[in-house]
Protein backbone atom coordinates (compact mmCIF):
# COMPACT_ATOMS: atom_id res chain seq x y z
CA UNK A 1 0.00 0.00 0.00
CA UNK A 2 1.36 3.40 -0.97
CA UNK A 3 1.87 5.53 2.44
CA UNK A 4 -0.26 8.52 2.27
CA UNK A 5 2.39 11.68 1.29
CA UNK A 6 2.84 13.99 4.18
CA UNK A 7 0.62 17.27 4.03
CA UNK A 8 2.25 20.36 3.90
CA UNK A 9 0.26 23.64 3.67
CA UNK A 10 1.41 27.13 2.99
CA UNK A 11 -0.30 30.32 3.28
CA UNK A 12 0.78 33.39 2.50
CA UNK A 13 -1.02 36.99 3.65
CA UNK A 14 0.50 40.27 2.08
CA UNK A 15 1.33 42.73 4.53
CA UNK A 16 -0.98 45.97 5.21
CA UNK A 17 -2.34 45.10 1.90
CA UNK A 18 -4.83 48.15 0.58
CA UNK A 19 -1.89 50.64 2.12
CA UNK A 20 0.94 48.59 0.90
CA UNK A 21 -0.66 49.40 -2.59
CA UNK A 22 -1.28 52.95 -1.96
CA UNK A 23 2.53 53.11 -1.20
CA UNK A 24 3.51 51.52 -4.34
CA UNK A 25 1.56 53.54 -6.38
CA UNK A 26 2.88 56.62 -4.57
CA UNK A 27 6.04 55.91 -2.96
CA UNK A 28 6.66 60.00 -1.38
CA UNK A 29 4.34 57.67 1.05
CA UNK A 30 6.97 55.24 2.10
CA UNK A 31 7.83 55.82 5.96
CA UNK A 32 4.70 57.68 6.20
CA UNK A 33 1.67 56.51 8.61
CA UNK A 34 -0.90 55.48 6.41
CA UNK A 35 -4.44 55.12 6.88
CA UNK A 36 -7.16 53.14 4.46
CA UNK A 37 -10.65 53.37 5.19
CA UNK A 38 -12.93 56.44 5.96
CA UNK A 39 -13.00 59.85 5.46
CA UNK A 40 -11.96 60.55 9.65
CA UNK A 41 -13.19 64.21 8.69
CA UNK A 42 -10.86 66.02 11.46
CA UNK A 43 -11.88 63.40 14.50
CA UNK A 44 -16.12 63.84 13.89
CA UNK A 45 -15.96 61.03 10.79
CA UNK A 46 -17.84 58.18 10.81
CA UNK A 47 -16.58 54.90 9.46
CA UNK A 48 -13.36 52.47 10.09
CA UNK A 49 -9.77 52.03 9.27
CA UNK A 50 -9.51 49.21 6.56
CA UNK A 51 -6.18 49.09 6.53
CA UNK A 52 -3.39 51.00 8.44
CA UNK A 53 0.58 50.72 7.56
CA UNK A 54 2.90 49.69 9.69
CA UNK A 55 3.96 52.88 10.47
CA UNK A 56 0.87 53.53 11.42
CA UNK A 57 0.25 50.50 13.38
CA UNK A 58 2.69 52.03 16.01
CA UNK A 59 0.43 54.87 17.06
CA UNK A 60 -2.31 51.81 18.01
CA UNK A 61 -4.39 52.11 14.61
CA UNK A 62 -5.37 48.83 13.94
CA UNK A 63 -8.26 47.88 11.35
CA UNK A 64 -11.91 47.89 12.09
CA UNK A 65 -10.77 50.59 14.77
CA UNK A 66 -13.27 53.86 14.35
CA UNK A 67 -11.83 56.13 12.07
CA UNK A 68 -12.46 58.98 14.34
CA UNK A 69 -10.25 56.97 17.38
CA UNK A 70 -7.13 56.54 14.46
CA UNK A 71 -7.79 60.46 13.84
CA UNK A 72 -7.27 61.12 17.63
CA UNK A 73 -4.29 58.61 17.84
CA UNK A 74 -2.20 60.07 15.06
CA UNK A 75 -3.79 63.07 12.86
CA UNK A 76 -0.88 63.56 11.16
CA UNK A 77 -0.88 60.18 9.53
CA UNK A 78 -2.45 60.04 5.71
CA UNK A 79 -5.83 59.36 5.40
CA UNK A 80 -6.99 57.45 1.89
CA UNK A 81 -10.52 56.76 0.64
CA UNK A 82 -10.08 53.35 -0.24
CA UNK A 83 -9.75 51.88 -4.09
CA UNK A 84 -11.52 48.97 -4.62
CA UNK A 85 -10.85 48.10 -8.42
CA UNK A 86 -7.03 48.68 -8.09
CA UNK A 87 -6.53 46.57 -5.15
CA UNK A 88 -9.00 43.98 -7.01
CA UNK A 89 -6.23 44.11 -9.89
CA UNK A 90 -3.36 43.53 -8.03
CA UNK A 91 -5.16 41.01 -5.66
CA UNK A 92 -5.74 39.24 -9.66
CA UNK A 93 -2.00 39.85 -10.04
CA UNK A 94 -0.94 38.19 -6.91
CA UNK A 95 -3.08 35.37 -7.84
CA UNK A 96 -1.99 34.45 -11.45
CA UNK A 97 1.67 34.73 -9.96
CA UNK A 98 1.47 31.98 -7.47
CA UNK A 99 -0.89 29.46 -8.90
CA UNK A 100 1.45 29.86 -12.05
CA UNK A 101 3.45 27.47 -9.39
CA UNK A 102 0.32 24.66 -10.22
CA UNK A 103 0.02 23.84 -6.56
CA UNK A 104 -3.89 23.10 -5.81
CA UNK A 105 -4.82 27.17 -4.39
CA UNK A 106 -7.37 28.55 -2.16
CA UNK A 107 -7.79 31.71 -2.04
CA UNK A 108 -9.69 32.98 1.18
CA UNK A 109 -9.99 36.89 0.74
CA UNK A 110 -8.68 39.70 -1.16
CA UNK A 111 -5.15 39.55 0.55
CA UNK A 112 -4.37 35.97 1.79
CA UNK A 113 -4.31 32.33 0.07
CA UNK A 114 -3.51 28.41 0.87
CA UNK A 115 -1.81 26.46 -1.24
CA UNK A 116 -1.28 22.45 -0.72
CA UNK A 117 2.82 21.69 -1.26
CA UNK A 118 1.97 18.37 0.29
CA UNK A 119 3.67 17.09 -3.64
CA UNK A 120 6.96 18.29 -2.65
CA UNK A 121 7.43 15.52 -0.04
CA UNK A 122 9.29 17.28 2.96
CA UNK A 123 9.39 21.19 5.00
CA UNK A 124 12.57 21.83 3.71
CA UNK A 125 11.82 21.79 0.24
CA UNK A 126 8.56 23.53 1.06
CA UNK A 127 10.49 26.12 2.88
CA UNK A 128 12.64 26.83 -0.07
CA UNK A 129 9.21 26.87 -2.33
CA UNK A 130 8.14 29.76 0.20
CA UNK A 131 11.26 31.95 -0.33
CA UNK A 132 10.27 31.52 -3.93
CA UNK A 133 6.88 33.02 -3.77
CA UNK A 134 7.92 35.89 -1.55
CA UNK A 135 10.82 36.64 -3.99
CA UNK A 136 8.12 36.26 -7.26
CA UNK A 137 5.67 38.88 -5.94
CA UNK A 138 8.17 41.33 -4.72
CA UNK A 139 9.64 40.73 -8.23
CA UNK A 140 6.38 41.24 -10.44
CA UNK A 141 4.10 42.66 -7.78
CA UNK A 142 6.70 44.88 -6.09
CA UNK A 143 4.66 43.87 -2.25
CA UNK A 144 5.72 42.30 0.47
CA UNK A 145 3.64 39.51 1.77
CA UNK A 146 4.42 37.09 5.18
CA UNK A 147 4.28 33.42 4.95
CA UNK A 148 3.32 30.46 7.17
CA UNK A 149 3.87 26.57 6.71
CA UNK A 150 2.82 23.51 8.27
CA UNK A 151 1.03 20.32 8.70
CA UNK A 152 -2.81 21.73 8.11
CA UNK A 153 -4.53 25.46 7.44
CA UNK A 154 -4.86 26.43 11.07
CA UNK A 155 -1.05 26.26 11.94
CA UNK A 156 -0.30 27.77 8.56
CA UNK A 157 -2.38 30.57 9.03
CA UNK A 158 -1.27 31.41 13.04
CA UNK A 159 2.39 30.88 11.20
CA UNK A 160 2.08 33.57 8.74
CA UNK A 161 0.96 35.67 11.12
CA UNK A 162 3.99 35.11 13.38
CA UNK A 163 6.98 37.40 12.33
CA UNK A 164 4.85 40.02 9.79
CA UNK A 165 5.97 42.19 7.77
CA UNK A 166 7.68 39.75 5.21
CA UNK A 167 8.08 36.83 7.32
CA UNK A 168 8.44 33.37 6.88
CA UNK A 169 7.60 30.68 9.50
CA UNK A 170 7.69 27.12 8.89
CA UNK A 171 6.33 24.41 12.05
CA UNK A 172 6.78 20.80 10.93
CA UNK A 173 4.85 18.33 12.43
CA UNK A 174 6.90 17.93 15.44
CA UNK A 175 6.93 21.69 16.33
CA UNK A 176 2.81 22.36 16.05
CA UNK A 177 2.27 21.84 20.00
CA UNK A 178 5.61 24.29 21.07
CA UNK A 179 4.55 26.54 18.64
CA UNK A 180 0.86 26.72 19.69
CA UNK A 181 1.28 26.18 23.53
CA UNK A 182 2.30 29.70 24.61
CA UNK A 183 0.23 31.69 22.04
CA UNK A 184 -2.92 33.53 23.17
CA UNK A 185 -6.73 32.24 22.47
CA UNK A 186 -7.01 35.19 20.46
CA UNK A 187 -4.78 33.88 17.88
CA UNK A 188 -6.82 31.57 16.58
CA UNK A 189 -8.75 32.30 13.67
CA UNK A 190 -12.60 32.88 14.49
CA UNK A 191 -11.79 33.38 18.27
CA UNK A 192 -13.42 36.60 18.67
CA UNK A 193 -13.49 39.45 21.68
CA UNK A 194 -16.58 37.31 23.44
CA UNK A 195 -15.45 34.13 22.41
CA UNK A 196 -12.19 35.29 24.31
CA UNK A 197 -13.90 37.06 26.64
CA UNK A 198 -15.78 33.53 27.63
CA UNK A 199 -12.28 31.42 27.49
CA UNK A 200 -10.77 34.39 30.18
CA UNK A 201 -13.57 33.56 32.24
CA UNK A 202 -12.92 29.69 32.20
CA UNK A 203 -8.85 31.42 33.22
CA UNK A 204 -8.16 30.17 29.56
CA UNK A 205 -5.04 32.93 28.37
CA UNK A 206 -2.99 30.71 25.87
CA UNK A 207 -3.71 27.86 23.35
CA UNK A 208 -1.79 25.43 25.60
CA UNK A 209 -4.46 26.22 28.03
CA UNK A 210 -7.16 25.26 26.03
CA UNK A 211 -5.90 22.22 24.95
CA UNK A 212 -5.24 20.95 28.68
CA UNK A 213 -8.65 22.03 29.11
CA UNK A 214 -10.97 19.51 30.38
CA UNK A 215 -13.64 19.22 27.19
CA UNK A 216 -16.86 18.66 29.70
CA UNK A 217 -15.65 22.36 30.90
CA UNK A 218 -15.58 23.23 27.45
CA UNK A 219 -18.85 21.48 26.47
CA UNK A 220 -20.81 23.23 29.48
CA UNK A 221 -19.86 26.72 28.19
CA UNK A 222 -19.80 26.05 24.56
CA UNK A 223 -22.19 23.30 23.40
CA UNK A 224 -21.31 21.27 20.28
CA UNK A 225 -18.95 24.14 19.18
CA UNK A 226 -16.34 22.57 21.98
CA UNK A 227 -14.72 19.53 20.22
CA UNK A 228 -13.82 21.68 17.37
CA UNK A 229 -12.63 24.42 19.84
CA UNK A 230 -10.77 22.10 21.76
CA UNK A 231 -8.85 20.29 18.72
CA UNK A 232 -7.84 23.49 17.38
CA UNK A 233 -6.28 24.23 20.60
CA UNK A 234 -4.55 20.42 19.60
CA UNK A 235 -3.51 21.37 16.24
CA UNK A 236 -5.83 19.07 14.70
CA UNK A 237 -7.24 20.46 11.12
CA UNK A 238 -8.33 17.84 8.25
CA UNK A 239 -9.42 20.74 6.17
CA UNK A 240 -8.35 20.08 2.32
CA UNK A 241 -7.53 22.60 0.45
CA UNK A 242 -9.15 23.61 -2.41
CA UNK A 243 -10.99 26.46 -5.09
CA UNK A 244 -14.10 27.89 -3.97
CA UNK A 245 -16.93 29.71 -5.35
CA UNK A 246 -17.67 33.62 -4.57
CA UNK A 247 -19.43 33.92 -1.66
CA UNK A 248 -23.31 34.42 -2.16
CA UNK A 249 -23.72 37.12 0.68
CA UNK A 250 -22.14 39.14 3.26
CA UNK A 251 -24.56 39.47 6.43
CA UNK A 252 -23.97 40.13 10.14
CA UNK A 253 -26.59 40.43 12.60
CA UNK A 254 -27.32 41.07 16.46
CA UNK A 255 -29.25 39.53 19.37
CA UNK A 256 -29.82 42.81 21.58
CA UNK A 257 -29.31 41.44 24.99
CA UNK A 258 -32.24 43.34 26.15
CA UNK A 259 -35.40 43.58 23.54
CA UNK A 260 -36.05 47.20 22.20
CA UNK A 261 -37.84 49.85 20.90
CA UNK A 262 -35.41 52.24 21.05
CA UNK A 263 -35.18 54.05 17.68
CA UNK A 264 -31.62 55.30 18.94
CA UNK A 265 -30.75 51.93 19.81
CA UNK A 266 -31.88 50.27 16.46
CA UNK A 267 -30.34 53.02 14.40
CA UNK A 268 -27.03 53.02 16.03
CA UNK A 269 -26.85 48.98 15.71
CA UNK A 270 -27.47 48.81 12.34
CA UNK A 271 -24.49 52.01 11.36
CA UNK A 272 -22.33 49.33 13.52
CA UNK A 273 -23.51 46.47 10.99
CA UNK A 274 -23.57 48.46 7.48
CA UNK A 275 -20.02 49.14 8.79
CA UNK A 276 -18.96 45.59 9.09
CA UNK A 277 -20.72 44.22 6.26
CA UNK A 278 -19.33 46.98 3.79
CA UNK A 279 -15.83 46.49 5.41
CA UNK A 280 -16.10 42.82 4.15
CA UNK A 281 -17.25 43.80 0.65
CA UNK A 282 -14.54 46.10 0.14
CA UNK A 283 -11.57 43.32 1.29
CA UNK A 284 -13.23 41.01 -0.82
CA UNK A 285 -13.46 43.66 -4.21
CA UNK A 286 -16.88 42.77 -4.69
CA UNK A 287 -20.24 45.03 -5.83
CA UNK A 288 -23.67 43.95 -4.65
CA UNK A 289 -27.38 44.57 -6.27
CA UNK A 290 -29.29 43.86 -2.92
CA UNK A 291 -29.41 44.51 0.63
CA UNK A 292 -31.62 42.81 2.88
CA UNK A 293 -32.46 43.73 6.31
CA UNK A 294 -33.93 41.09 9.31
CA UNK A 295 -35.83 41.49 12.34
CA UNK A 296 -36.52 39.21 14.86
CA UNK A 297 -39.49 39.97 17.29
CA UNK A 298 -40.10 39.12 20.71
CA UNK A 299 -41.84 35.66 20.38
CA UNK A 300 -39.27 34.80 17.50
CA UNK A 301 -41.23 35.98 14.39
CA UNK A 302 -38.82 36.92 11.74
CA UNK A 303 -39.69 39.50 9.30
CA UNK A 304 -37.10 40.42 6.47
CA UNK A 305 -37.32 43.16 3.23
CA UNK A 306 -35.30 43.63 0.51
CA UNK A 307 -34.19 46.24 -2.26
CA UNK A 308 -32.28 45.43 -5.27
CA UNK A 309 -30.49 47.99 -7.73
CA UNK A 310 -30.24 47.87 -11.64
CA UNK A 311 -26.62 47.88 -11.26
CA UNK A 312 -24.04 46.78 -9.27
CA UNK A 313 -22.70 49.39 -6.30
CA UNK A 314 -20.10 49.29 -3.34
CA UNK A 315 -20.16 52.85 -1.48
CA UNK A 316 -21.78 52.81 1.97
CA UNK A 317 -23.45 55.73 1.61
CA UNK A 318 -25.85 53.57 -0.43
CA UNK A 319 -25.91 50.18 1.88
CA UNK A 320 -26.71 53.06 4.97
CA UNK A 321 -29.64 54.63 3.41
CA UNK A 322 -31.36 51.70 1.90
CA UNK A 323 -30.78 49.76 5.18
CA UNK A 324 -32.48 52.57 6.83
CA UNK A 325 -35.26 52.60 4.60
CA UNK A 326 -35.80 49.27 5.23
CA UNK A 327 -35.47 49.05 8.70
CA UNK A 328 -38.44 51.88 8.95
CA UNK A 329 -40.22 49.64 7.16
CA UNK A 330 -39.92 46.68 9.77
CA UNK A 331 -40.40 48.45 13.14
CA UNK A 332 -43.47 48.71 15.08
CA UNK A 333 -44.73 48.88 18.03
CA UNK A 334 -43.14 44.88 18.80
CA UNK A 335 -40.03 44.57 20.66
CA UNK A 336 -37.42 43.84 18.42
CA UNK A 337 -34.65 40.83 19.54
CA UNK A 338 -32.22 40.76 16.85
CA UNK A 339 -31.55 42.98 13.98
CA UNK A 340 -29.54 41.66 10.92
CA UNK A 341 -28.43 42.87 7.75
CA UNK A 342 -26.72 41.13 4.24
CA UNK A 343 -25.65 42.36 0.66
CA UNK A 344 -26.08 39.97 -1.98
CA UNK A 345 -26.20 39.61 -5.55
CA UNK A 346 -22.50 40.19 -6.03
CA UNK A 347 -20.40 40.84 -9.23
CA UNK A 348 -17.30 38.68 -8.66
CA UNK A 349 -13.82 39.04 -10.70
CA UNK A 350 -13.54 35.70 -12.16
CA UNK A 351 -9.78 35.96 -12.35
CA UNK A 352 -9.48 36.71 -8.20
CA UNK A 353 -12.35 33.92 -6.98
CA UNK A 354 -12.18 35.42 -3.88
CA UNK A 355 -14.38 34.11 -0.39
CA UNK A 356 -14.90 35.30 2.55
CA UNK A 357 -12.35 34.75 5.22
CA UNK A 358 -11.74 31.73 7.26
Amino acid sequence: MTEKPERIILHHDMDSFFASVEVRENPDLRGKPVVVGADPKQGTGRGVVMTASYEARRFGIRSAMPISKAYVLCPDAVFLPPRVSLYAKVSADVTKTVKSLGFPTEQVSIDEAFLDLSPVGNFAAAKNLGERIKAMIARDIDLTCSVGIGPSKLVAKIASDFRKPDGLTVVPPEDVVQFLTPMPVRKIPGIGKKAEQELLELDIKTIGELASCDIQVLLARFGRGATGLHNIALGIDESEVAERGGPRSVSRETTFDEDTTSPEVLAATMEELVQDVHRNLIEEGLRFRTVTVKVRYQGFVTRTKAKSFPHYIDDIGTVRRAAGLLLRDLISENKIRLLGLRLSGFEIDDSMQTTLGV
